[in-house]
């Protein structure tokens, strides 16, 4: 039993659910999530920003991932079957490599979210020594003072930079992934 194989009573109905958690709103879940990270002693860290996105938070990504493996040919599994690899061979050695792609893909577009994110960032985070970039500029901009647009737009083109770099880093990548997610 490989890949295709793996089908079980409640698939079609589990992915559908998960493809409705694309239309949820991040209104929506942020109050219980924050109830949750406070009750874990974990607000003003970083650990509600990082963690979710390790354990694959976004649906988005999800559906991605899957409609990747749904576009590898069923000959790999049997080839796979035919040479004795088993689960774990055929995942490490046939099915890692061929998502390479796919999780460059992932991991660049979760950076680049993560990075430009203000709204998440702004419930965790109030120490003004953890900001992040978008909310470090925001504090540029003060409505009963004098703003700082100088520093504003330096900081501006200096915070674009990582994701310039993740972009030229990862562009082949992510090209290749983009391209070869979902076709048959």
């Amino acid at each position: 039993m490989h890949l295709h194989d793996l089908k079980f009573r409640f698939r079609g109905p589990a992915f559908a659910f998960m493809l409705v958690t694309i239309m949820v709103p991040i209104h929506v879940v942020i109050v219980p999530q924050y109830i949750l990270w406070a009750q874990l002693g974990l607000i003003n860290t970083f650990w509600p920003l990082i963690v979710p996105k390790f354990l694959a938070t976004d649906a988005f990504f999800i559906f991605l991932m899957v409609q990747f493996i749904r576009g590898l040919p069923k000959e790999l599994d049997e080839a796979a079957r035919i040479d004795g690899a088993g689960h774990f061979r055929f995942f490490t050695q046939i099915l890692m490599p061929l998502m390479t792609p796919a999780l460059a893909t992932t991991a660049i577009f979760t950076f680049i979210w993560t990075w430009n994110d203000f709204f998440v960032q702004m419930i965790y985070l109030t120490d003004p020594k953890l900001y992040t970039v978008p909310i470090a500029l925001r504090s540029f901009i003060d409505a009963q003072s004098s703003s700082s647009f100088g520093g504003l737009f330096a900081m501006s083109v200096l915070s674009v930079i990582p994701l310039i770099l993740a972009f030229a880093f990862g562009q082949k990548y992510l090209v290749q992934g983009i391209a070869t997610t979902g076709l048959k």
